[in-house]
């Protein structure tokens, strides 16, 4: 199992259409074949300046890569993310063996 974190914040102003569509559109992620247990979660914690955070599981290697190259996902990057969203910290983290 992986699972594949992001914390982030938007360019666009708190509550606004623009941020609503971009938060839309980054939950649509959640129905690419491979992704698991998908959820998008506002940040409250005063120790850092990201505003949300997706987190999805997938099985294995090789459902993480088909993710990161399916076609819905590339076009996201392209023409939500790279634009949209000003700083970002990805997590990517497997279970410990033992």
């Amino acid at each position: 199992m992986i699972r594949h974190t992001v914390a982030f914040r938007l360019r666009h102003p708190a509550g606004s259409d623009e941020e609503r569509a971009f938060l839309a559109a980054n939950a649509a992620l959640g129905g690419i074949p491979g992704v698991e247990r998908f959820e998008l979660l506002r940040q409250v914690s005063p120790k850092n300046d990201f505003t949300f955070f997706v987190s999805m599981e997938f099985a294995d290697q090789a459902a993480y890569d088909a993710y990161n190259v399916h076609p819905d996902h590339v076009a996201f990057v392209q023409g939500r993310w790279v634009p949209e969203v000003v700083d970002f910290l990805e997590i990517d983290v497997v279970p410990l063996e033992g």
